[in-house]
């Protein structure tokens, strides 16, 4: 008697996922053609957020294309080469947690950043739960690493993201407390990966790819502020390669 789980087509519930995962990332990464966004709009905000200090440089959001492009390699060879294998298998579910609403975060955030803030907070719960699923010894170049980076940056920009949104609502503090809450925020949470998952190199790569770009916008203006930012990223740098020695 044939297994009532099996699919019909052959295919095993391991390929299912690898597939519907290519699928998520593929439409994950093809949305900002279809959707192009700048940042949210400063007048979506009853405080229009014209340059917020929590804001990084724009140069830092380059970062994307290779989230985009090595997260697309990470699902197309987990279904060519690792379909059936447990240790890739295991962060597909949360990954794809992380990819699905990924996908209209992009329209989302061009009019209502409250539910912009809402779906990355969903998307980074998603990417940490997978990083934190996938061993580091098995490819770890094409495994871990694509979606530590994906959760790293995920950590900087959901947290500057919050800050948009108290701040921009005028809940309680003004945009410099806001921005260094964001700070605040970003750096414990990677702090607190790296006690989970030590040396997760592209984890704090991402988060202080981040934190630099935040202190290069506020250099010349918020001096302070961008010392804070230079200092959490210095902090996370040197926990994460405390913990590789």
């Amino acid at each position: 008697m044939s297994d009532p789980l099996q699919d019909p087509s052959g295919d095993s519930p391991g390929k299912m996922k690898a597939i519907l995962l290519v699928t998520a990332a593929a439409a994950f990464a093809a949305a900002p053609a279809f959707v192009p966004f700048n940042g949210f709009d400063p007048t979506l905000f009853p405080i229009p957020q014209v340059d917020a200090p929590a804001q990084p440089a724009g140069y830092a959001f380059a970062i994307w294309g290779v989230i985009y492009l090595w997260l697309v390699i990470h699902a197309v060879y987990g279904l060519v080469a690792r379909a059936d294998d447990p240790a890739w298998d295991a962060p597909r579910w949360p990954l794809m947690v992380a990819l699905v609403p990924g996908t209209p975060w992009l329209s989302v955030a061009s009019f209502s950043p409250i539910w912009a803030t809402i779906l990355i907070f969903v998307m980074l719960g998603g990417a940490l739960a997978a990083m934190l699923s996938a061993p580091r010894a098995q490819d770890p170049w094409l495994l871990g690493a694509p979606i530590e980076l994906f959760a790293g940056w995920l950590t900087a920009a959901s947290c500057v993201s919050l800050a948009l949104l108290g701040a921009g609502y005028g809940i309680v503090f003004g945009q410099t407390i806001w921005a260094v809450i964001a700070l605040a925020l970003a750096t414990g949470i990677a702090l607190w990966v790296q006690q989970r998952r030590p040396g997760s190199w592209f984890h704090a790569l991402g988060v202080i790819w981040a934190l630099i770009a935040v202190a290069v916008s506020n250099f010349g203006g918020q001096w302070l502020l961008a010392l804070l930012a230079l200092a959490a990223a210095g902090l996370i740098a040197a926990r994460t390669l405390r913990a590789v020695r």
